[in-house]
């Protein structure tokens, strides 16, 4: 069975809000793109919150984790459940399970997603995975 097509799949999500500011990503999207062109696009499309997040709001950002030998996604879909000292804690859409985010390994910024266009960011294939060495 051929795979659904971008526009097919968001179709099964609509955006309540006319100003979902992720559709205009989505729509330019041709399928061929790189994971880091499609992550820039996204942070030049939103803007940046700072680096602290509140619990119960959804980010993307781009991490790099200090600890060695560690498999990671360096551009995370995360939504916020826990903030704290060192860092927070939330679910990662990409991984479907809880990692934790330290504040000095957040490159630049947390910029964050709205309810309302949840959807589309998961649909965006920014996930990178990679293997901290």
């Amino acid at each position: 069975m051929p795979r659904k097509t971008l526009k097919q799949r968001r179709e099964k999500y609509p955006t309540e809000n006319q100003f979902n500011r992720i559709r205009s990503v989505m729509d330019n999207l041709v399928g061929t793109e790189k994971v880091d062109d499609v992550m820039n696009e996204l942070r030049n499309t939103l803007t940046g919150s700072g680096k602290v997040p509140s619990a119960g709001k959804y980010y993307v950002f781009v991490y790099n984790p200090k600890t060695p030998n560690i498999r990671y996604d360096q551009h995370p879909l995360v939504a916020v459940t826990e903030v704290f000292e060192w860092g927070f804690r939330g679910i990662n859409y990409h991984w479907g399970e809880v990692r934790q985010y330290t504040w000095n390994e957040i490159i630049d910024q947390l910029y964050e997603i709205y309810p309302e266009e949840l959807a589309d960011a998961r649909e965006l294939p920014i996930k990178k995975f990679r293997l901290n060495s």
